[in-house]
């Protein structure tokens, strides 16, 4: 059998190109904007129920030095995990956390603009701050979005840390910014702008990276850990418990996190062997995709969809069970229709879909 990795990198390998000239497409800062969005809301859920979580029912902590400690990674070290492994797929696509007042000097700004984005988006945290640049024979889109404290653990690690440069946070206060980097045209390109088009397949790539990314680290650095340690486990029901929530709920309270921003972007996990009936296919095309994706696993099933003068992306990428806990959790639910999965299997389906411009 074919292992996880090497699929993952197939599947990159046979990306699109990033942007072209389309007629219909996705503006490239709508595109990073989605996939902020993406971010901030894994983010968010890791923090406040996750981090936040635990704490209040004095299960455990999060500090700087978790794997030594047997703690819980901090929201700034989750986010940047995750970007590392998403940044490593090849996809074009990187993102990173960086601060004017970095506990990490390697987290400062790179470039006279990311200075200037910086100070922009701590004085107006309502828009990114965006450019164009060229670089490498191709013309890439760079946002920087605000990097808020949505929790105590994030002012109290940084006012208290003897590497801070600046010791007043404040919940909601911004402690720095989420830089994204998209690839647009060659440079012999004309009018290439925030505007300019990218491929809804590419766009889609984008926010499953994310997502895969955020459910990776979730999966392996949180719950195998713990539970491997016997310091923590995860069940369905965590809420009232000294517990984890499981990785496929990470996902499910990330997509729900993702709605008040209204973009237009869903995601979710569905499957043809769902432990909740919620997750079942819902039409003839979600069905199909998920047959499609167990047996082609490569590339996501993708469907192109009008409604009126209004046309839609739709994208369903495989859920591999990429740890032990997720196949154990499947096989041993009573409500489970399969149990005998196995390490790499395709146990359903993530879809993603948007509005296409």
């Amino acid at each position: 059998m074919r292992s996880f990795a090497f699929r993952i990198a197939l599947l990159f390998l046979l990306i699109p190109s990033p942007a072209q000239s389309l007629e219909h497409g996705i503006p490239a800062r709508l595109a990073t904007d989605f996939i902020h969005s993406v971010i901030e809301a894994g983010r968010t859920t890791y923090s406040k129920k996750v981090v936040e979580h635990l704490a209040r029912q004095n299960a455990l902590a999060a500090s700087e030095n978790w794997e030594q400690e047997d703690t819980l990674l901090l929201p700034a070290q989750f986010l940047s995990m995750s970007s590392k492994i998403s940044n490593t797929r090849g996809i074009g696509m990187k993102y990173r956390l960086m601060s004017l007042w970095p506990l990490n000097k390697g987290n400062s700004p790179r470039s006279q603009n990311e200075k200037l984005g910086l100070e922009e988006v701590a004085k107006n945290p309502d828009k990114p701050f965006t450019w164009i640049i060229p670089r490498e024979g191709r013309w890439y889109f760079e946002a920087i979005y605000p990097d808020i404290a949505v929790s105590e653990t994030c002012v109290t690690c940084h006012n208290n840390h003897p590497n801070s440069p600046k010791t007043n946070f404040k919940k909601g206060d911004v402690m720095g910014g989420i830089i994204i980097d998209l690839p647009l045209g060659r440079r012999t390109e004309k009018n290439v702008d925030e505007k300019f088009l990218l491929a809804p397949e590419v766009v889609a790539d984008y926010v499953h990276s994310v997502l895969d990314s955020d459910r990776t680290v979730y999966a392996r650095h949180i719950v195998n850990r713990l539970e491997d340690r016997g310091i923590l486990q995860s069940k369905e029901k965590w809420e009232n418990s000294k517990a984890l929530m499981l990785p496929a709920q990470f996902l499910l309270n990330s997509a729900e996190a993702i709605k008040p921003k209204k973009l237009g972007l869903h995601f979710r996990l569905i499957s043809l062997y769902p432990i909740n009936p919620l997750n079942r296919p819902a039409n003839e095309f979600e069905q199909n995709g998920l047959e499609s994706v167990e047996v082609h696993p490569i590339r996501p099933y993708v469907k192109h969809t009008k409604v009126g003068r209004k046309e839609y992306f739709q994208a369903i990428y495989p859920d591999i069970a990429v740890t032990r806990g997720c196949v154990d959790c499947h096989n041993g639910h009573p409500g489970s229709p399969k149990k005998d999965f196995a390490l790499d299997d395709v146990m359903g389906g993530i879809l993603v879909s948007f509005r296409i411009e």
